[in-house]
């Protein structure tokens, strides 16, 4: 099978609908930001994580998978998975799991620490794009929006955690 298709040379893509779109098009961009977004987590894994945030960042990427399909598909189709409550509450069980294992955040804390933690900062702003990008999308973010949301929490959460396994501490930003 061929790689390339010549079909987007056009400036339109197609969707999983078979409907084609301009390639700015919202939907388009906003999964465009999630594969971007799942690549940033594939550098993050190169860096070393500790093996507890490296099996966490896997499932991320696991889910972003179906976040793109799901974004892919604009009607209603059964053979397409759909991100839903069982994901939103897969990051928020992860989320509680590891603050309850930080010290309490008192302070803005500025990016940067080990290069895993690091890569992982550049990841929730990433996240965070994609989560502006699904609301600006007409149809509003639904779960997807509330997923890339519970995300970026998590991805911040995780580099935090990363620091404090690595015994690097934390700069605290003060006005």
């Amino acid at each position: 099978m061929r790689i390339y298709t010549r079909t987007g040379d056009d400036g339109t893509t197609g969707l999983f609908s078979g409907e084609r779109v301009e390639k700015t098009h919202p939907r388009v961009v906003a999964y465009g930001d999630v594969d971007e977004l799942n690549s940033l987590l594939g550098v993050a894994r190169t860096a070393g994580p500790h093996a507890e945030v490296q099996a966490d960042l896997e499932a991320v990427q696991r889910h972003l998978f179906t976040l793109g399909a799901d974004l892919a598909t604009p009607v209603p189709n059964e053979r397409v998975p759909r991100i839903g409550d069982a994901e939103i509450r897969w990051i928020e069980g992860r989320i509680d799991a590891v603050t309850l294992r930080l010290p309490e955040l008192r302070h803005f804390i500025l990016p940067g620490g080990t290069p895993a933690a690091a890569h992982l900062h550049v990841a929730r702003a990433v996240c965070r794009r994609a989560e502006r990008e699904v609301f600006r999308m007409a149809e509003g973010g639904g779960l997807a929006g509330v997923f890339l949301n519970r995300l970026s929490d998590l991805l911040f959460t995780l580099a935090r955690f990363e620091n404090a396994q690595s015994g690097v501490a934390e700069s605290e930003w003060r006005a």
